[in-house]
């Protein structure tokens, strides 16, 4: 089966186009992705996979369904192989839809419905849900779910501490990332017991995996809960959103202005927040080493949670463009663990190897890449088979 994957973040779609088999081997042909949407700064980049042949233009996309045009130029004119389905990454499916799925009009309703629960992302994936609807509109489209990994977490892990009416109505802890968390677990065969993947990019988490099953997630009911992050604050005390309110007349669309786009690395240095910019700023910017510093602390201190849940560790993975890149950041959240007995060699950490902890650490840590894309087209495949396996002859 050939896969089409459209991976839709908050200012970047990625795409993938791969062939998959029975077995969940996937091999891509086509890679790419259009990156700071809504800029002058905006790229498009594809590149095919086992020849030399790469396309790289700096160009003004506006937002994500202009940035499916240019996806679709790519099939027009570089005559790219027709797939067998679309896969999108939706990251909260809401109460109900819980389970990677085949796209009709009720599960489309479903995620339509749950657009207030991912704002930075849902409106981004209907996009493209859209386009493909219409340029692909022969194909299935499947909906591959980041909150599916945690749904079953324990009942202790999913309750909010609030009154029962607002659980029933969906108000819970569903976990996020979990494309990531599965495509790390497809990687290492068979994991080890007691797992945690901190997946650190613009977004970030923490989850515990216990015997190859999420047990807890840093996220919570929205994917800017838990960890501090580029532009989110993560965790905050509900205290100071009501004083901002009451005392400083913010609104709904204010308050959810200030903590997804204003707060995190890039409400702490007053800068950015891309680590790439603090770290050439930290020499003379106090701002952007403090910023540093915290994200650093509230990782490790989100680590030291789910170690907690797991009742030890066994293997830590860093992953995630943050986790995978930033040599930096890996060593100074690892130094806050070493309680833990964690201990990383410098130069294998310095090189981003695979295995960057030393023989004498407690336990395992690892660098490893994120394929949420590949683990797209691998759901997809098997909820067409299944599909097929249970439609009437």
């Amino acid at each position: 089966m050939r896969v089409l994957t459209l991976n839709a973040g908050s200012s970047s779609l990625k795409f993938g186009l791969f062939d998959v088999t029975a077995g969940g081997s996937a091999h891509a042909i086509c890679l790419g992705s259009a990156d700071a949407l809504g800029s002058n700064e905006s790229r498009f980049q594809a590149r095919w996979t086992g020849v030399e042949r790469m396309l790289d233009e700096v160009v003004p996309i506006p937002d994500h369904a202009y940035a499916c045009t240019r996806l679709q130029a790519l099939f027009d004119t570089h005559a790219l192989p027709w797939p067998n389905a679309v896969a999108h990454r939706i990251v909260h499916g809401g109460a109900s839809l819980r389970g990677h799925a085949l796209i009709d009009d009720h599960v489309l309703g479903q995620i339509q419905a749950a657009t207030s629960m991912a704002p930075l992302h849902t409106p981004a994936a209907l996009a493209g849900v859209r386009f493909a609807q219409r340029y692909f509109s022969t194909l299935p489209q499947i909906a591959c779910l980041d909150t599916a990994f945690h749904a079953d977490m324990p009942e202790v892990a999913q309750t909010l501490p609030i009154a029962r009416r607002w659980r029933d109505v969906g108000v819970r802890r569903y976990g996020f990332h979990g494309l990531s968390c599965a495509s790390i677990l497809y990687q290492l065969g068979k994991p080890p017991a007691r797992l945690v993947i901190a997946h650190l990019g613009h977004g970030a988490s923490v989850t515990a995996v216990q015997a190859g099953r999420s047990i807890d997630n840093s996220m919570g009911f929205s994917p800017g809960g838990g960890v501090m992050m580029a532009t989110r604050c993560g965790d905050i005390d509900p205290g100071v959103l009501i004083y901002l309110a009451r005392e400083h007349g913010q609104d709904a669309d204010r308050l959810e202005t200030l903590t997804d786009h204003q707060s995190g690395l890039l409400g702490v240095s007053g800068l950015s927040g891309d680590m790439r910019v603090l770290r050439a700023a930290a020499p003379t910017h106090a701002d952007a080493r403090l910023a540093m510093h915290m994200f650093a602390y509230s990782v490790a201190r989100h680590i030291a949670a789910m170690t907690s849940a797991l009742q030890g560790l066994d293997m830590l993975v860093f992953t995630g463009g943050i986790g995978e890149h930033d040599a930096i950041s890996r060593a100074e959240i690892s130094a806050h663990l070493e309680w833990l007995g964690i201990r990383i060699h410098a130069a294998r950490n310095a090189t981003g190897e695979m295995r960057i902890s030393t023989s004498d650490s407690a336990c395992a840590v690892a660098v490893m890449t994120s394929q949420e894309d590949l683990q797209m087209a691998r759901y997809c495949h098997d909820v067409l088979r299944c599909a097929a396996q249970t439609s009437p002859s």
